[in-house]
């Protein structure tokens, strides 16, 4: 999967931001396994939506995870959303990564 531009540049520059409580973007690595997991969790097949139109990329803290549409195989907007792990919604929050880390930091954002 080809990361968007502004995830990708992000983490050319930091590798992911650790935040007051845990990890604000996650690094690569991390990027890649829990996608990987949230995809092959047989339970969760069960549960919720498959998880191959979104690619996360940072939770909420609360189970609730951030992320990426995608659609034919890539990421093809800005635009982030974030899953709710309670009712399996997906819901639009941000129209970049940029202003979803300002929305987020600043609290604007509430999930």
């Amino acid at each position: 999967m080809e990361l968007p531009n502004d995830l990708y540049q992000l983490l050319q520059e930091t590798n992911g931001i650790e935040g007051e409580y845990g990890d604000f973007i996650w690094s690569a690595s991390k990027i890649k396994t829990e996608n990987m997991s949230m995809r092959n969790i047989v339970d969760f097949k069960d549960l919720y939506m498959p998880f191959d139109c979104l690619l996360f990329f940072a939770d909420g803290g609360n189970g609730d995870l951030f992320g990426y549409s995608i659609l034919n195989g890539k990421v093809q907007r800005d635009d982030i959303y974030v899953w709710n792990h309670e009712n399996d919604s997906r819901t639009w929050v941000a129209p970049s990564l940029k202003t979803f880390m300002e929305w987020w930091e600043s609290g604007k954002m509430i999930i």
